[in-house]
């Protein structure tokens, strides 16, 4: 296992692309009582901003869990090829935030449908884990 800590303009080349294909990815929150709460969510990273986002509606449990910032770790496999982000992540409902968010979804994924419920979770990005066979290809 490698890792790497931002230095965002200094990504691995085989890293960026594959936090850039579209992969399912697990989003993992803690709740109060420490233990985790995995769900499935898309994850798009945002170069400019140096960090990741996911969409969410506001009643989510992750949502919840993160209207105070907290820690998270977000992963997407694909055969060999593995790789997991670990940070610190904030629900916003600033609607400059949520459209950002939106819009690096859309880029990587495809247009959510609207729900006038929806928030931001932006992660702030503290180091990428990855295996081996990511370098590989």
């Amino acid at each position: 296992m490698a890792s790497f800590e931002p230095g965002w303009g200094d990504l691995p080349a085989p890293l960026l692309d594959f936090w850039t294909e579209r992969h399912l990815c697990t989003l993992t929150t803690l709740r109060t009582d420490g233990s985790p709460h995995v769900v499935p969510v898309g994850v798009a990273l945002d170069l400019e901003q140096e960090c990741a986002w996911v969409i969410t509606g506001g009643g989510s449990v992750k949502a919840r869990h993160l209207r105070t910032p907290g820690r998270v770790a977000a992963c997407q496999v694909d055969g060999p090829r593995w790789s997991t982000l670990e940070g610190t992540a904030v629900a916003t409902t600033d609607p400059a935030d949520v459209a950002r968010a939106v819009g690096r979804y859309a880029g990587r994924y495809r247009q959510p449908r609207e729900n006038p419920e929806r928030v931001a979770l932006r992660i702030t990005v503290s180091r990428f884990l990855f295996g081996p066979g990511l370098l590989r290809g």
